[in-house]
């Protein structure tokens, strides 16, 4: 497991973060899954791993997203204004 390197490797994407590249000057990326074995020095990437690096990313502040193919980083923060399930949104089940 990267257990030992998790924390590291999350410290390493949250600065990636806010770092100006891709045009852009800082904000969320993604990364391919071959650069994020590379990263951790791993042959491959087991759900276990995953789910540890995505624990480290939470305690950095930030969300690791698997798109299979590669990984996005977004900000937690991203997330604070999206407007919440209200019960009765939820209890309508003929949302068309």
């Amino acid at each position: 497991m990267i257990m030992d390197n998790s924390a590291q490797t999350a410290r390493f994407l949250a600065s990636l973060y806010m770092k100006s590249f891709g045009g852009k000057p800082s904000g969320r990326f993604r990364i391919s899954a071959k650069q994020l074995r590379e990263m951790t020095g791993r042959k491959r990437l087991y759900p276990d791993d995953i789910q540890i690096l995505s624990r480290a990313m939470l305690e950095e502040g930030f969300i690791l997203i698997d798109m299979d193919t590669f990984f996005v980083i977004l900000s937690a923060n991203t997330f604070v204004n999206y407007r919440r399930a209200s019960a009765e949104a939820l209890a309508d089940r003929n949302i068309t």
